[in-house]
């Protein structure tokens, strides 16, 4: 009787010690130079929020463009002058950034950067610049320039620039989403300014409803509601960071070819997807390529399987030797469930441009979907998502 007694009181202080858990409401901190938000909902303890924010600042520590010890600013610096040895992650991210490059026709291109710095926005010196100088910006930028031999990267003309704004907050979404999975959390919101990555279902096992903003009216009800499962959204937009000038709005996506920010009708434009790293650049790739391109270049990933399945990211292994005559050596696994051996990876064959794979989420009648907003404010999208548009 006494054992019984001793054994009933040493659950009870377990069962207290693990239902006194303490759950804690979602977190935001400034990181990449926006808010970002993570909501864990009932796993949302002090200790899981403080692995999630201290990747999403490690990240930024290894990307920034305006952290000068970043491994980025590093590369930068020695443009022209000699090749900097970069970690795994940083190789990793920017193989992915060239392949979408490619695949893209340089409309997303991770050498804009001296065209980015050159135009300022979004900082106290944003300005039109003149031609002349406009001209010269734009002989540095080319992805084709960028030499990666091993684990260093080499910008052979003085003065390029790499800044790869335009994917890593949807690769940090994609990591903090394995962080997320590994820790057990059945339903989360990723909000890394704007870039959304839904985990799981909500508690009731309904579908997410994810606004879509109306950019004539960003702060206003949305243009419109999507019921998602757990998959990313990103969106790249005119009301995001822009100034004005002579009564001219000057916004922050500029075409790699003209040096000038996009002037096509264009608004907006939202990328679904279950990678977050495949949003954030197809968003940006979109908007610069149009309605008829970008709809034709969705089409055209889908019907080749240019997107090939696999993994990176978080606790996820990348097959960073991977490699055909069609990648040009820039395969990069994506996605998958769980981590992936190097044995598992040298088991699949690449396709074109070595981009993944994405697999259809419930609901949608392909892998991957766009909106598109004018500025007439018509919504124009792909037909996997007309039946769960509100």
């Amino acid at each position: 009787m006494r054992r019984f007694f001793s054994f009933s009181i040493l659950g009870a202080l377990l069962f207290g010690l693990v239902s006194c858990k303490k759950i804690e409401g979602p977190r935001t901190e400034l990181v990449f130079g926006t808010v970002c938000t993570v909501n864990a909902f009932n796993d949302g303890t002090a200790s899981l929020y403080n692995e999630l924010f201290s990747r999403l600042h490690e990240l930024d520590n290894k990307f920034s463009t305006t952290i000068s010890s970043s491994e980025i600013e590093k590369i930068n610096s020695m443009a022209g002058v000699e090749s900097v040895e970069a970690s795994e992650e940083v190789l990793a991210v920017l193989k992915i950034a060239l392949a979408f490059s490619k695949v893209t026709d340089g409309a997303f291109d991770p050498t804009i950067g001296p065209v980015v710095k050159l135009w300022g926005i979004n900082t106290d010196h944003a300005h039109v610049p003149e031609k002349a100088e406009l001209d010269k910006a734009l002989a540095l930028v080319g992805w084709q320039k960028v030499q990666i031999e091993g684990n260093k990267v080499f910008l052979p003309q003085k003065g390029m620039r790499l800044d790869l704004g335009g994917i890593v907050k949807g690769y940090a979404a994609d990591v903090l989403k394995d962080i997320l999975k590994t820790n057990g959390v059945k339903q989360a919101i990723i909000d890394l300014g704007g870039n959304v990555y839904t985990v799981g279902r909500k508690k009731d096992k309904s579908l997410w409803r994810i606004g879509i903003k109306n950019p004539q009216a960003p702060e206003g009800s949305p243009a419109a509601v999507l019921s998602l499962p757990e998959v990313s959204v990103v969106t790249s937009g005119v009301y995001e960071r822009y100034f004005i000038k002579d009564g001219v709005r000057y916004h922050h996506i500029i075409d790699a070819k003209t040096g000038y920010p996009v002037d096509n009708g264009i608004t907006a434009v939202s990328i679904i997807s279950e990678s977050s790293t495949a949003c954030d650049a197809l968003s940006t790739s979109l908007f610069i390529l149009g309605m008829e391109k970008g709809f034709a270049l969705i089409e055209e990933l889908e019907k080749e399987n240019i997107l090939t399945k696999g993994v990176i990211g978080g606790n996820r292994t990348a097959n960073t030797d991977a490699k055909n005559d069609s990648t040009d050596g820039m395969g990069m696994w994506l996605f998958g469930s769980g981590a992936v051996s190097d044995a598992d990876n040298s088991s699949m064959a690449l396709t074109a441009n070595g981009l993944p794979y994405i697999e259809k989420p419930e609901g949608f009648n392909t892998a991957l979907n766009a909106v598109y907003i004018d500025s007439e404010n018509q919504m124009y999208p792909t037909a996997g998502l007309e039946s769960i548009i509100k």
